[in-house]
């Protein structure tokens, strides 16, 4: 089992801290205005896909 206070390469305490700070002291619109520009892309599309379909969609994803 992986130690909790473990962190991903290139993370530590400091960085978990300051990420969470930003996330808590932002306002409402700040975050949905971020979340929107999160999905502004012209190289990829996001859609939702039933669970029970995810490991067909992966499977053709994968083919060559």
């Amino acid at each position: 089992m992986r130690d909790p206070n473990e962190y991903p390469s290139g993370w530590d305490a400091h960085r978990v801290k300051e990420v969470l700070e930003h996330y808590e002291n932002q306002s409402d619109d700040a975050a949905a205005e971020e979340d929107e520009t999160a999905f502004i892309t012209y190289d990829e599309t996001v859609m939702v896909v039933p669970k029970e379909l995810v490991p067909m969609v992966r499977a053709i994803i994968s083919k060559p």
